[in-house]
């Protein structure tokens, strides 16, 4: 069996790091054409000497020399800058990781699919901001998209894409995030640190505000819909604490179909890199009767109005969910930052959403203006709560 020829980008992260950890367990199976980070020269390094890779792209153009030395006496080339992690994801790979956090993913996504390769799709914005966009230049150029999100993976596992009008509903699992029986109340004195602290995944930090709002689920709503041809009357949501049951796909004749497993990153990201295959994983195996329960409970959309944002912004479709994802990037960063409070997020994103509603964008460019706008927006309504 040929070897398949991947490329990672933003490949120091989260999903980055769990993917090239999957790669050190079936070395001969993988060739790696091309590995990106930000700004972390050691983490880039090491990888490209660990798996042989072919090129090394550091986003900071002025870390070019510091990822040269490091990589002095490899095979492996360097580029740095915006451009060069562009051409990177636009390279021969069989396979591509887009796994770069915000809308810096864009336009390597965009690439990525335009070479017609075959796109792990971790990065959220691509589909919440340019869905329509990125579906569209998938289908133009013959490119696959398949989803690394759990819930998503977990759906287009049991999905019957072949005919799905047989698919009456998709239910999407929330673990409830680290303050699910909090009140309101309790949420308002809410911390950096105890909001990354996820009771049952370990991601990134953004992510980890995203799921402790859940806005998170949001955004996998607005991704589902661009993922799934069923619409939006058809995606519900549903709070399962132990992330278990990963999603769920129900059919017309009753029929539930869901996909189970450990909370761990590594199997959906295997999915998609052996696909159509599958692949051995170190993953823990699912044990039931160690688990010894599974609950499941409506969502709070009044402790948690992200979900009802995010579901309006998708109703109304259009450039909303652009407004919606860049609003909450511009607030969880602030909140990151301690310049605002934990319930101060989703009254941002709010305030920004109903003072600025600008025409569908048809173009990446058109995306980027838009998101320019809303983050401007955003950065004034946290002007003047602190005032």
């Amino acid at each position: 069996m040929s070897r398949r020829r991947i490329s990672i980008l933003g490949a120091t992260g989260s999903v980055g790091g769990s993917t090239l950890d999957l790669i050190a367990h079936d070395r001969d199976r993988f060739e790696v054409v091309a590995l990106t980070a930000h700004r972390d020269v050691d983490g880039l390094a090491d990888a490209a000497r660990a798996t042989g890779a072919r090129l090394a792209v550091i986003g900071d153009e002025a870390l070019l020399g510091a990822l040269r030395d490091r990589l002095a006496g490899t095979d492996t080339e360097v580029a740095a800058g915006d451009a060069a992690i562009v051409a990177a994801a636009g390279l021969d790979a069989d396979w591509t990781m887009a796994a770069i956090v915000g809308s810096a993913g864009l336009r390597p996504v965009m690439a990525a699919l335009d070479a017609g390769a075959t796109v792990a799709l971790a990065n959220k914005e691509a589909l919440v901001s340019a869905g329509a966009i990125m579906t569209r230049a998938a289908r133009a150029a013959g490119a696959t998209l398949l989803p690394v999100d759990s819930e998503h993976n977990a759906v287009f596992q049991c999905f019957d894409h072949a005919a799905p009008e047989r698919v009456a509903r998709i239910v999407l699992t929330a673990s409830g995030g680290p303050f699910r029986t909090w009140s309101a109340e309790a949420m308002r004195a809410v911390t950096p640190e105890q909001a990354v602290k996820h009771p049952n995944w370990s991601m990134g930090a953004k992510i980890s505000v995203d799921s402790a709002t859940m806005m998170n689920k949001g955004l996998e709503l607005i991704e589902a819909f661009h993922l799934f041809p069923v619409g939006t009357e058809r995606l519900d949501i549903v709070v399962h604490p132990q992330s278990v049951v990963h999603s769920m796909v129900e059919y017309v004749d009753g029929s539930v179909i869901a996909q189970l497993g450990t909370p761990d990153m590594r199997t959906p990201i295997a999915h998609t890199l052996a696909w159509p295959d599958r692949m051995k994983t170190p993953c823990q195996r699912l044990d039931l009767a160690r688990t010894g329960r599974l609950d499941f409970e409506a969502a709070d959309t009044v402790r948690f109005p992200a979900i009802a944002l995010a579901r309006a912004a998708l109703a109304a479709g259009g450039a909303r969910p652009a407004v919606l994802n860049a609003a909450n990037e511009e607030a969880v960063a602030a909140f990151l930052s301690r310049r605002i409070g934990f319930l101060d997020i989703a009254a941002i994103v709010r305030d920004t959403l109903d003072g600025y509603d600008p025409p569908a964008p048809h173009t990446l460019d058109e995306v980027f203006a838009i998101d320019r706008e809303a983050r401007a927006k955003a950065r004034a309504a946290m002007e003047v709560l602190a005032a």
